[in-house]
């Protein structure tokens, strides 16, 4: 796979964390801010170039502070955002304080002048559905926020104030400080973060990212006496760094310009100018007399990763032409003949990538990181000759201009017809790149190609040497003899160099057969789906699509059998049975992802769902591939044990995953049926081989149902075809009664909960699950929700420092309405957190009983607005209205009709459901280090279906 590392920026904003450590999605974008360059662009170019399609209006503003500003008014967006990207990080923190610049981010969120309490800011746009969040980068700090656009004077207004006049409040400093260190120990057993922490170790001391960037209570303790205080070293950062000139602010909102520019400027005008630059880095990332350099580290995980680095200039430098993605397409390709295929035909490895990481703006690695089976992890020496062999291929026949213009056809096929993200990754994506490139380039610089140099592509291509090598081996069964500083992960230093024979069967890619020449789009549109087809065993739904100006098509077709789920062995087989039609096609099908087509196949309860996305032209070939292979295909040995492998992998590192994500899936699996435990998979995954598999396919395909949809840009004739020959292809014949329903079930009586887990920390999850399944119960709880959220993180964590991730929220499982109260801590064991969520819930009970409504009618407003917003790509749509479908909505206004019902929820109507609420329905999952983890299964086997309700 290419690390597309140049494409835009995409981030669940709402999940996004604060990141304290080096942010790879950004790496190789790192660039020289501020140079005249970029000044000069901003003052000659009225506006950035835009895809023929994108008819938002643009307007470039530089306040007389210095501020840079990119304004854009989307009439159609229901959201409003803001981001502003700051360019300073964690590689300008001084030597005697690790992660200041993360733990400044942090107490900028803590009060300023005019707005003085700790959470103004965002119990503010929590009243008016909005979402916030920054991370700290080793170049760049970034804040953002999206909100109603009639909200957005007042959160511009407490937004601006962080710049201008924040108070680092003395009183919040240990709590703040405790903050960063529960941050800090919830990500201690992340594998790469503990890679990340040895390979510093291995490249230059001198270079000023190789540091510890997230911050702890030992690095940011309390200052000697005789020196300067750590609030006053947080103030001299701030004042040191932070100043118009090195800030870069987007807005994206459906206001018109005007109004847009007249907030910004009255707003962000006192940002004080006090003549900063973008800091430059000089010092070189490696020192070439260390190299060749080779490492292993002992992982958390059982898995084996190898990754290849070479020093090469930062491709930023370059970013017209683009020389590294070139050589990282031809590196990272999984056609027929590349690298990968070939380690995975010797059974040596399952997934590869390519691109580039660490830039700092004049220096990068260059980056091929194999994901190995346990017998690849035995021969790292043939498959690094393996590596020099492909690119020695590159060099003496892979640098041709045709291949050039075939990556360059594609991007500006993206780039043409480019879909706008929501207005906060948007904004998030064009603050970034306006600190980056001339403002001209800042929505087209990640898909320029300009021309062939064969000279410039050289450039990096000779970096790729055995003797710049940097090399670095995880897994389960190193043993160390030193341990890294910050993330404790044993290591040791290995010879570098080999001598091995490259396995055999190297080519470089042919002509990619799948792009696509038929881009014109069709006038044809729906506002929903149409059932198109309703015979015994199959229903078709269509909806012509012309919104996202793009002559693309989503399918999806579910492949429904009523056994897929009912017992665990069924469901193991399910997963294997999509994860081998995936993986003996990934030869065949990479060219055709290259070229816009994208295929998945995923179980589910219900069976199998393939989905394509893609170009409408040459899409049909896709389809037919697939369900050739899906029906004949020869079920070979390697591919059955390359995916075994990778399921077994995947359910033997469940008890790793973050604890937070660990304990919604215990509930989760207590209360869905039918879903079967990690565990349980894995178990019944033992006992499989592939004469196992080859049986299930057979039983699979004799007795489906088929539920298809196709959304986008195709007329109805056309749709119905493809969609009659896949039904002809799989001949189904069961009626819908025939496969099983997913269920959620009643929490009452359900015992504490204790996740299988191997995590340190301590955690509680406290589920409050609505009486039915009626919209009206889904209205009062999501309204509740909202008007917990901010008092929640407010109590629990800023002022109690109860740990890092803490949260409250609506939290439906499938249509059963639930609030989930969680708090994952370090130090603070899960008794004593019970306690805080109770004096929390009994402090609320007050609350609510002097609620008016009035008061709720900004959180009911809040609900509403988030159900209706729109969507902002096709696929997104699509897979709104398949969950749609999957729920029984034919009329595709379930969302409509609850936004309606939640505008008309009352504080009385909260009031008298709570006491039930807080009592009858509830869950518990918690842990602390050492405890058993339960029979899930067991525990919730008596448990009834949640009603229905009216």
């Amino acid at each position: 796979m290419t690390q597309l590392l140049s494409a835009p920026l995409r981030q669940s904003t709402r999940l996004l964390t604060c990141l304290g450590v080096a942010v790879t999605l950004m790496a190789g974008l790192e660039a020289q801010a501020g140079t005249p360059e970029a000044s000069e662009a901003i003052d000659e170019v009225v506006s950035p170039r835009v895809s023929p399609h994108d008819d938002r209006d643009y307007r470039a503003l530089t306040l007389d502070n210095g501020l840079s500003v990119l304004l854009v008014s989307d009439p159609q967006a229901d959201q409003a955002a803001a981001s502003l990207n700051v360019g300073v990080g964690s590689a300008q923190d001084p030597e005697d304080l690790a992660g200041l610049a993360h733990f400044l981010e942090h107490m900028l969120f803590l009060g300023t002048d005019a707005y003085p309490e700790s959470d103004a800011y965002q119990a503010y746009l929590s009243r008016h559905g909005g979402s916030h969040n920054a991370f700290t980068a080793p170049q760049d700090t970034n804040y953002f926020f999206d909100i109603e656009p009639d909200a957005l004077a007042g959160a511009l207004d407490r937004f601006s104030r962080f710049f201008v006049a924040p108070l680092f409040n003395a009183d919040r400093l240990e709590s703040e400080r405790n903050v960063v260190h529960s941050e800090y120990q919830a990500r201690i057993r992340d594998d790469g973060r503990r890679a990340s922490d040895v390979l510093d170790q291995l490249l230059n001391p001198d270079h000023p990212t190789t540091g510890f960037s997230v911050g702890s209570r030992e690095t940011l303790a309390d200052r000697p006496e005789g020196e300067p205080s750590l609030r006053e070293r947080v103030i001299g950062f701030y004042e040191g760094h932070y100043g118009a000139n090195v800030m870069h602010l987007a807005v994206v909102a459906p206001q018109p310009l005007d109004d847009l520019e007249a907030m910004v400027t009255e707003r962000f005008a006192e940002i004080p100018d006090r003549g900063l630059s973008r800091p430059v880095i000089e010092t070189p990332l490696v020192t070439d007399q260390a190299l060749p350099r080779a490492a292993e580290m002992q992982s958390v995980r059982d898995s084996q990763r190898v990754s290849f680095l070479f020093p090469v200039p930062d491709p930023q430098l370059a970013y017209r032409h683009k020389p590294a993605d070139y050589l990282a397409h031809l590196l990272g390709h999984e056609g027929e003949g590349s690298l990968l295929a070939v380690l995975r035909e010797a059974g040596w490895a399952d997934g590869l990538s390519a691109g580039v990481t660490r830039g700092d703006g004049r220096h990068a690695l260059f980056a091929v990181d194999i994901s190995l089976t346990p017998d690849g992890a035995e021969r790292l020496d043939r498959i690094q000759e393996s590596l020099f062999a492909t690119i020695e291929r590159i060099r003496n026949a892979g640098l041709e201009a045709w291949r050039y213009a075939e990556q360059a056809r594609l991007a500006e096929q993206q780039f043409r017809f480019q879909q706008h993200g929501s207005p906060q990754s948007d904004a998030m994506r064009l603050a970034m790149n306006l600190s980056r490139y001339p403002l001209e380039d800042v929505n087209v610089a990640p898909y320029l190609m300009e021309g062939f140099v064969r000279e410039q592509i050289m450039r990096w291509l000779d970096g790729l040497r055995p003797d710049r090598l940097l090399r670095l081996y995880s897994g389960p069964d190193v043993e160390g003899d030193k341990v890294s500083p910050w993330f404790d992960a044993p290591w040791r230093e290995v010879k570098a160099t080999s001598a091995a024979e490259p396995l055999a069967g190297l080519a470089l890619p042919e002509p990619n057969p799948y792009i696509a020449e038929d881009l014109e789009l069709l006038d044809g549109h729906d506002e929903t789906p149409e059932k198109h087809i309703e015979e015994p065993g199959f229903s078709f739904w269509h909806k012509a699509d012309a919104t996202f100006d793009t002559p693309k098509v989503e399918w999806r077709f579910s492949l429904q059998h009523p056994a897929a789920s009912q017992e665990a062995r069924e469901a193991a087989l399910s997963r294997l049975l999509a994860g081998w039609l995936g993986d003996s096609l990934n030869e065949t099908l990479y060219p055709a992802r290259l070229a816009g087509h994208d295929f998945e196949a995923y179980a589910h309860a219900r069976g199998i769902t393939l989905s394509f996305s893609g170009w409408r032209d040459r899409q049909d070939r896709l389809i037919t591939r697939v369900l050739t292979q899906l029906q004949e295909g020869e079920i070979e040995a390697a591919s059955f044990e390359r995916v075994h492998y990778r399921l077994q992998r995947e359910w033997r590192n469940a008890p790793q995953d973050a604890l937070y994500r660990q304990a919604h899936r215990t509930l989760s699996e207590a209360l869905v049926r039918p879903q079967w435990p990690t565990e349980a998979l894995l178990e019944a995954s033992r006992e499989l081989g592939v004469e196992e598999l080859r049986d299930f396919r057979e039983r699979f395909l004799a007795e489906l149902r088929l539920e298809a949809m196709a959304v986008g840009n195709i007329d109805d004739n056309l749709a119905e075809r493809e969609a009659w020959l896949v039904a002809e292809k799989l001949s189904p014949s069961l009626a819908s009664d025939e496969i099983p329903d997913l269920v959620p079930l009643q929490a009452d009586d359900l015992p504490t909960l204790t996740p299988a887990t191997t995590r340190e920390e301590s955690l509680v999850l406290r589920y409050l699950q609505g009486p039915d399944r009626s919209l009206d119960s889904q209205a009062r709880l999501a309204v509740l929700g909202q008007l917990l959220e901010t008092p929640f993180y407010q109590r629990l964590r800023t002022e109690e420092q109860l740990g890092y991730v803490v949260n409250a929220g609506y939290s439906p499982m499938l249509d059963a309405p639930g609030i989930s109260l969680l708090v994952q801590s370090p130090d603070t064991e899960s008794e004593a957190i019970q306690a805080r969520i109770d004096a929390f819930l009994d402090d609320f009970t007050e609350r609510l009983a002097t609620l008016e409504d009035a008061d709720l009618a900004t959180y009911r407003q809040a609900v509403h607005d988030e159900l209706m917003q729109r969507d902002t790509s096709l696929s997104g749509r699509t897979n709104r209205l398949w969950r749609a479908l999957a729920y029984g909505d034919t009329d595709f206004d379930r969302h409509r009709r609850l936004a309606e019902r939640a505008l008309a929820v009352t504080a009385e109507e909260l009031r008298q459901g709570w006491p039930a609420l807080r009592e009858a329905g509830v869950a518990r999952v918690s842990f602390d280090p050492g405890d058993e983890p339960s029979d899930v299964l067991a525990l919730s086997r008596h448990l009834e279906p949640l009603p229905e309700g009216k």
